[in-house]
């Protein structure tokens, strides 16, 4: 089983605002980085987004090791989605889980692999989660200027 590399990011200016997504993959010596944005998003929309895009990418089960300095996105796919899905995607206080269209389709995405999430501390020096970052915010900047 191919062994990959993913880390993600997301950015976003003002929240609510304009955001964008990068990921970086890396599997046998290869790198493949992608972004994009939208132009009315929030950051944790982005942060999802990015770890979805990142998963689209690979065309064949794959042993993953996923980046992400969202622990939102880590403790929400290893921690919370079991009970939310048993809540009927409610969370502990009866609310609607936000992102619910996203976190479903991550859902999905997880399934489909063999992940280990981990964390990693944005903007402390990791080459690939600053990477990350670089291709998230020129995904927020492509969007702004093509909007």
């Amino acid at each position: 089983m191919t062994e990959v590399e993913i880390y993600t990011d997301g950015a976003c200016r003002g929240n609510p605002g304009p955001g964008g997504w990068g990921v970086v993959l890396m599997a046998g010596g290869k790198l493949r980085e992608i972004c994009g944005g939208e132009l009315h998003t929030t950051n944790n929309r982005m942060e999802l987004t990015a770890a979805i895009n990142g998963l689209n990418a690979l065309s064949r089960r794959c042993r993953v090791v996923l980046y992400t300095d969202s622990e939102y996105v880590r403790r929400g796919i290893t921690e919370w989605l079991d009970n939310w899905k048993t809540r009927g995607w409610k969370t502990a206080g009866r609310k609607a889980v936000k992102n619910e269209d996203l976190w479903r389709q991550l859902d999905a995405l997880n399934g489909t692999q063999d992940i280990t999430w981990r964390w990693v501390k944005g903007h402390s020096g990791n080459p690939g989660n600053e990477h990350a970052d670089l291709l998230a915010n020129r995904g927020l900047e492509e969007t702004l200027n093509s909007g």
